[in-house]
């Protein structure tokens, strides 16, 4: 006869079956690659087996999974930032390709003529925002209502990519 404990992780199990199709949805805000996306689904759930036990009944699994696929994330993130790619060995036989800095200074350019070109509000919104303020901290800044920056940043954008020549905002972040 199975014990309650073992009842428990079965319904747990079957939980995190069915929100694969979210946690799915959530890796790739994180990783664009599907492979990559792939990936942290899997150490995401591969952990969240490991430690059931740890769960607590009574909250949400869902936040607990997408909290451990989170900080998988950013723990993976961390760990790609500091340590070198593709060289196992002496590091001095390895070279690394210089790309040029032409192509990126010129976008520079462009880019920065068409924030000129906003309206100040729609600039001031975008450049605080974009420069790691909160739109919490940015409305208080501006003097205005959340919502309002936050409308503001998404024309900002629109009007980029429109003065741009551009669809997508992946398009306007790349090198043509």
């Amino acid at each position: 006869m199975p014990t309650a404990s073992f009842e428990r992780n079965r319904a747990s199990q079957a939980e995190i079956i069915s929100l694969l199709p979210a946690l799915k949805a959530f890796s790739r805000r994180f990783e664009r690659v599907e492979n990559d996306a792939d990936d942290l689904l899997q150490e995401t759930v591969s952990k969240a087996l490991r430690h059931l036990e740890q769960f607590q009944d009574g909250t949400s699994l869902k936040s607990w999974l997408f909290t451990i696929m989170r900080n998988t994330y950013c723990s993976s993130y961390k760990r790609r930032k500091r340590e070198p790619v593709g060289c196992v060995g002496d590091l001095s036989e390895c070279q690394v390709p210089v790309k040029s800095t032409q192509d990126w200074s010129l976008r520079a350019r462009e880019v920065q003529a068409a924030i000129d070109k906003l309206g100040a509000r729609h600039r001031d919104a975008l450049l605080l925002v974009v420069g790691g303020t909160s739109y919490e901290e940015a409305a208080v800044i501006c003097h205005c209502e959340v919502g309002t920056i936050k409308s503001r940043v998404n024309r900002a954008r629109s009007h980029l990519l429109e003065i741009l020549g551009e669809t997508q905002f992946s398009e306007a972040a790349s090198l043509h």
